[in-house]
């Protein structure tokens, strides 16, 4: 079995190793090492990343009770030692947030009674599901603060492998799963539990720990949130989103939630204005038409770029006053032709049957109900054309 460093320093980023396996899976090239530094993914932490001889490391999975090196591309065969590279920012970034994990797990368990059910440490953020139904903001507050105090306090992190025997005299918050050996992370006073993953020396390298939100999972809830420099990064990212803000509109930051709430008001209200205006149009225009037709039986217009939900509006209004009269309507675009094909209420005849005959001169599709279809196809002739041959139809 090969040797595991991150085991017995997790600060240990370089290391040389025997080759004792090359080969290749459904999941592509692979090296199997004497000893390695490599975490490879388990227990809700993600593997580690970086190189081997200057060739990169993609994956790393633990099958067969072999460590797995997947890596982006085939060593020769002869070779015999390695020279292995940790990507220090990811193996630290894990560390943080999987020690933040434990913090909040065993506050939440400790002195609200809410048990961890998973833990998931994403790219981004890292989320916990959590065996309640309701999170409460006062709750959220107090946790915070808690898990922050502990990792101010710089309590130590240490890890013990022992039987399970002598790890169940230890104040578990949950049955160890696993027979033989287990390794056991330990805060002094704050959290005891079998774990696999890979913990700073002491609480003080997390830095910090900000909750983002929860959303409801199931019958649980699942919380969202980050530790050490992604609590940084995320600072960052809204501080930059709040001075854009700022900038577009020029309030203290305090007032812009109101501010923006105000101006989202006041476009709802000048949107609706719009639609109102537009509609009025529409049945201006659609006046004008049923007009100009001077009692046509087939009304037709043809039009440049239309959009289809205008040519359906517009529609709709002309055949409520037009009910002896057929209507068709095009929109006539660069590469395609739109339509609307209509009937008056006193006319019987069912308009499905009439699309079915003319889509397949633009090679298009569409449908809808007997008195009023539409549809879309290429632009492999003038609108104009095609409105005459619809008339024929017709």
């Amino acid at each position: 079995m090969t040797r595991k460093l991150y085991y017995i320093d997790a600060y240990q980023m370089e290391f040389e190793s025997k080759v004792t396996k090359i080969d290749q899976d459904e999941h592509g090239f692979y090296v199997v090492l004497e000893k390695t530094a490599f975490y490879p993914t388990g227990g809700g932490q993600p593997h580690d990343q970086g190189t081997l001889n200057e060739i990169e490391v993609i994956d790393v999975e633990e099958v067969e009770d072999e460590v797995r090196h997947y890596i982006k591309e085939a060593f020769p065969s002869e070779t015999g030692m390695v020279q292995g590279r940790i990507d220090q920012a990811r193996r630290i970034d894990h560390m943080q947030q999987h020690c933040g994990q434990h913090i909040l797990s065993a506050i939440f368990h400790d002195q609200f009674g809410i048990p961890t059910t998973s833990f998931h440490l994403g790219k981004d953020t890292v989320t916990i599901d959590l065996d309640t139904s309701h999170l409460d903001d006062d709750l959220l507050k107090k946790a915070e603060e808690q898990v922050n105090k502990i990792i101010c306090d710089n309590v130590p992190v240490e890890s013990k492998w022992m039987s399970v025997k002598e790890a169940a005299e230890y104040p578990l918050r949950k049955p160890i799963a696993v027979d033989g050996e287990v390794r056991l992370v330990i805060i002094p006073g704050i959290d005891y539990n079998g774990c696999g993953g890979t913990h700073p020396n002491v609480t003080g390298e997390v830095m910090a720990v900000k909750f983002l939100g929860w959303t409801k999972n199931k019958k649980q809830v699942r919380l969202e949130f980050v530790c050490g420099q992604r609590v940084l990064d995320k600072l960052r990212q809204k501080h930059q989103v709040v001075t854009e803000m700022k900038r577009l509109v020029p309030k203290p930051e305090h007032q812009l939630a109101e501010e923006v709430g105000e101006i989202i008001k006041l476009s709802k209200e000048k949107d609706k204005q719009i639609a109102e205006l537009e509609e009025q149009l529409l049945q201006h225009e659609a006046r004008e038409i049923i007009s100009a037709s001077q009692g046509d039986k087939v009304i037709h217009r043809v039009f440049k770029d239309r959009l289809i939900n205008t040519l359906q509006s517009l529609g709709k209004t002309i055949i409520e006053e037009a009910s002896d009269a057929y209507l068709i309507l095009i929109s006539e675009q660069e590469h395609q032709l739109q339509f609307v094909l209509a009937r008056g209420e006193n006319i019987g005849r069912n308009m499905n049957e009439i699309a079915k005959q003319i889509l397949p001169l633009i090679e298009g599709k569409g449908g809808g109900k007997p008195n009023f279809v539409q549809g879309g196809g290429k632009k492999v002739i003038d609108g104009e054309d095609f409105a005459e041959k619809v008339k024929k139809l017709l």
